[in-house]
């Protein structure tokens, strides 16, 4: 059982948080502590010595991705349950500031490379109001649509965002307070559409060759 404290997902900012996070064994640590464990609890599921798995906790501890959750007294050990702070990790641009990229640079609604500026945009500005509406224990409006659009042709895919373009500047139009009024709050709207990845099929089983005989090609 999840407690109170975990957040279903945390924008990871910090550089340092980020590296500690990239480790294979830390991630899997991670994934295992959605619910509480002992280090000697993990070592049986990670396979590997509760030494070594107290050492990748302390990192995880330090960096504030796992918190404790109880302490259990046995005979002579006290025994720590600790638990991941959130159910998932989403590493922000902010954790690569230098090199994060800049919407401003790619400002072209047909680029690929604009887009990706956005989400990274988005990620780091969500994450920190997700953040602060948790620390004022409020709740943070905001609204997605998510879908799948088969297109016959390209030329009605731009056709499409020709329309929605169109709809989306009307109703900005509409609602946009051009003098914001007392109360009034700034928003942002991202709207993309980029193409959907291609399933991969399983790879087809193949007879193999009989001993000392070569495989047609």
């Amino acid at each position: 059982m999840q407690t109170g404290s975990m957040q279903d997902i945390a924008v990871i900012e910090d550089p340092a948080a980020a590296e500690v996070t990239l480790d294979p064994i830390r991630t899997r640590i991670l994934r295992e502590l959605v619910q509480p464990a002992s280090a000697t609890q993990l070592a049986v599921r990670v396979g590997l010595p509760r030494q070594k798995v107290n050492y990748h906790l302390k990192a995880l501890e330090r960096h504030g991705l796992v918190e404790l959750v109880e302490e259990r007294r046995k005979g002579n050990v006290t025994e720590r349950v600790l638990q991941a702070t959130a159910a998932s990790y989403l590493i922000s641009p902010a954790a690569l500031a230098a090199v994060s990229p800049d919407p401003r640079r790619f400002a072209d609604r047909f680029s690929a490379f604009w887009l990706l500026a956005l989400a990274g945009r988005m990620v780091q500005e969500v994450g920190k109001l997700i953040a602060g509406a948790a620390a004022a224990r409020q709740k943070l409006a905001t609204f997605a649509i998510d879908g799948d659009i088969t297109f016959r042709t390209a030329a009605d895919r731009a056709a499409f965002a020709e329309e929605l373009g169109v709809e989306i500047t009307r109703l900005v139009d509409k609602y946009h307070d051009g003098v914001p009024s007392a109360g009034a709050r700034r928003h942002r709207l991202v709207v993309a559409l980029h193409p959907a990845l291609k399933e991969t099929s399983a790879p087809t089983a193949t007879k193999e060759s009989a001993p000392g005989k070569e495989q047609d090609t």
